[in-house]
């Protein structure tokens, strides 16, 4: 069997369901998946057998998560830019309303008291519009991604940034800019790539780690910075890196996960059941059990122990 016969055939089965809109799984050291339900608004942990208990109530637009290296969960919150819009059973993003809009931010959630604060609204006099995902690196700061807004009303749209900042809330700089509707955010096993997805190019891109929060300049038209497009309309949410350096990405439309290797090779396509699969981790002892959010049915899925996910999961960077 080849490794792209190996991800569609893969065998799922439902944690969790009758989630709103789920994003951004997080896998924790006690075995339980926190995600955040962009809808609730508000942040979730589900347990292995299915139970769901509410963390904390998020006002706005919880978009993306990561465990830090102090054990708080750090967030993107989009601000409510989406709104949510029922299609039968479905529930899905729908156009930008003002009058729900709060200002993109990226918060800080101790996990044990609840508490939530927000650690940046703004770079350099520029506000962040709706922060979407993040990952940390080894030296305790994390890149975060800005999808920006799409104002149809006002028939006008973000050109946004990729930002790097400290866990502290005391630095934040512009790591690339300008950037499309950037979503999902991660780096290489050896932190010397990072990797984002931009949305409605349907495009995973890639840029060389200088040192942490600075990546090496590029010319115009440098095709290398892309690392894969798409034919047809598919379009990419977040991402997980595993430990071989292969960037899974969720697909919209298309719903599934796409996974391409570092030297830009296809390697596979998961199919889920959901046409909008916005994010994934990984699980268990080795790392092989993925578990897999779908927005617009609201559940959460993993991959069966008699089908592992191919390859182990990137362990996340240690405490510092």
């Amino acid at each position: 069997m080849t490794r792209m016969d190996v991800y569609a055939s893969l065998q799922w089965e439902p944690v969790a369901t009758g989630l709103r809109f789920p994003e951004g799984p997080v896998t924790m050291p006690d075995g339980s998946i926190v995600l955040v339900e962009m809808f609730g608004p508000r942040v979730t942990r589900v347990w292995p057998d299915g139970r769901v208990e509410v963390i904390a109530e998020v006002p706005g637009g919880p978009n993306g998560a990561a465990l830090g290296p102090d054990g708080a969960l750090y967030l993107c919150n989009n601000g409510g830019c989406f709104t949510p819009v029922e299609i039968g059973p479905l529930l899905v993003p729908g156009p930008f309303e003002r009058g729900r809009y709060t200002g993109g931010r990226i918060q800080r959630l101790d996990l044990n008291s609840g508490d939530l604060v927000d650690l940046y609204t703004q770079c350099d006099g520029h506000p962040l519009r709706a922060p979407n995902d993040l990952v940390f690196d080894t030296h305790g700061g994390f890149y975060f991604t800005d999808h920006g807004i799409r104002d149809l009303g006002a028939r006008t749209s973000d050109l946004t940034a990729v930002y790097y900042a400290k866990a502290d809330g005391s630095s934040i700089r512009e790591v690339v800019y300008p950037v499309e509707a950037p979503n999902g955010v991660g780096l290489s096993p050896d932190g010397t790539t990072l990797y984002w997805a931009e949305t409605h190019a349907g495009r995973v891109f890639r840029r060389s780690v200088v040192e942490p929060g600075l990546v090496e300049p590029v010319s115009p038209g440098d095709t290398s910075v892309v690392l894969c497009g798409l034919p047809g309309y598919q379009l990419f949410d977040s991402l997980a890196v595993d430990s071989a350096g292969n960037v899974c990405v969720a697909t919209l439309v298309n719903g599934g996960i796409t996974v391409i290797a570092p030297d830009a090779t296809l390697l596979g396509f998961a199919a889920l059941p959901d046409p909008i699969t916005t994010n994934l981790c990984f699980a268990g002892p080795d790392l092989t059990t993925a578990y897999v959010t779908g927005g617009c049915t609201g559940v959460l899925l993993r991959t069966v122990a008699s089908t592992p996910w191919p390859q182990p999961g990137l362990a996340l960077p240690p405490p510092q």
